[in-house]
């Protein structure tokens, strides 16, 4: 019988993470309504340390307030449990403790029966090393993963929770700062998009962005022209670039039109990036997990400087939408899949069957509970696709 569930979330944000917590507690107060539910504050960091928050009657009574909001009520934070020496460098654990003791042995103080993380893969994987470390030590407690991110990189899973939010963002977002194209002759404007490994939100951001520039009716004769508003670029870490072909190409786009727009994933050129900063034995920086903090290395910038003089750009701006799109609240399509998880988490929760309730990519996209030992990260886009390659010849026409 479960008498007690926490959830935690955890990673970067992503618009789903509040949504996500209101979807279960609302699931719970229809299935469940005895069970007890408490959230760690700040993830994994909270749960090392005791941290914890009770949802109350009158606060479930509410609960649909969430929705309505960004970000997470209880906390994010990056926390790798099997990295001990990073946790006790950050105070989150004694020296000499194993970290997956001390939060079962919390888990265990608290008297939770079921954990839900959501997050990403870093915290999916986390959570999986949880799940094994409790079973091999006989603690009877069940967790399910929710999945999230906007970078959409989970394997196998199909679509993870906020992308489609945070896609929807970022062409927002352009909708405003693209109008800059014209704020000076021969502007270029580099939009940074998040992404660290997987195209995806750049793609997707691009597609809904001139989605909208379909909507929109346009009067070259006094200068408002869609070929001024358009995407002239789109560089993601799955292709390769050339940037000598491509300075050419754009090189005509800024004489033609009179300003080059480009929309980058944070990830594509990371590796010419680190090079670079490794000849110089530049510090790389990085986070608990190993990544390298893209926002320390500049991706956005770096093209911008690669590109400037070689499209004798006179003004370059660089814009990034990341945390303005993970920031956000989850929109119809996400909150519709975002109910659907949570109703078969709970479902799985009180089946006592562990793993993240996700559209399993091997199985027909079937939404499903997947086991922990299949969750990875780091999924690539699949720039194959017959959507994305229409979409970069109506780009490439300029």
């Amino acid at each position: 019988m479960i008498r007690k569930v926490a959830l935690l979330t955890a990673g970067g944000y992503a618009p789903c993470l509040s949504s996500a917590i209101a979807a279960l507690v609302t699931e719970y107060g229809r299935v469940a309504p005895e069970v007890t539910i408490i959230g760690y504050r700040h993830g994994y960091e909270g749960l090392l340390k005791g941290d914890s928050i009770t949802f109350t009657p009158e606060a479930k009574a509410q609960i649909h307030r969430l929705y309505a909001f960004g970000g997470s009520p209880i906390g994010n934070s990056r926390v790798k449990l099997t990295n001990t020496a990073d946790l006790v460098k950050r105070g989150l654990v004694p020296t000499e403790s194993d970290p997956l003791q001390v939060a079962a042995n919390q888990l265990s103080k608290d008297g939770v029966d079921v954990l839900h993380t959501i997050g990403g893969d870093d915290t999916n994987t986390t959570a999986a090393d949880l799940a094994a470390y409790l079973a091999k030590n006989n603690y009877p407690l069940t967790v399910v993963g929710l999945p999230k991110t906007i970078d959409n990189d989970i394997v196998p899973i199909k679509q993870s929770l906020g992308a489609w939010s945070a896609a929807d963002q970022g062409a927002q977002f352009a909708a405003n700062v693209i109008a800059e194209h014209n704020a000076n002759s021969r502007v270029l404007i580099v939009h940074e998009i998040m992404g660290r490994n997987c195209g995806y939100l750049a793609a997707e951001t691009t597609r809904r962005y001139r989605a909208w520039l379909d909507t929109m009716e346009w009067l070259p004769e006094v200068g408002l022209s869609r070929e001024a508003w358009d995407v002239h670029a789109l560089y993601i870490p799955e292709m390769a670039l050339d940037i000598s072909a491509e300075a050419i190409r754009l090189r005509a786009v800024m004489d033609n039109i009179g300003c080059v727009n480009m929309f980058i994933s944070e990830g594509a050129g990371v590796p010419q990036i680190v090079a670079e900063l490794e000849k110089t034995n530049a510090d790389i920086p990085r986070d608990a997990f190993g990544h390298i903090k893209l926002d320390k290395i500049n991706p956005g910038k770096w093209f911008a400087s690669q590109f400037a003089t070689l499209l004798g750009a006179r003004k370059v701006q660089v814009f990034k939408s990341g945390y303005f799109s993970r920031s956000a609240a989850s929109n119809a399509e996400d909150l519709d899949l975002i109910h659907r998880s949570a109703a078969l988490a709970v479902q799985s929760a009180l089946q006592g069957c562990s793993g993240v309730v996700g559209m399993d990519e091997e199985a027909d996209d079937r939404l499903t509970t997947i086991d922990f030992q299949r969750i990875a990260g780091h999924k690539s886009f699949d720039a194959t696709q017959g959507w994305y390659q229409q979409l970069l010849k109506e780009i490439a026409q300029y």
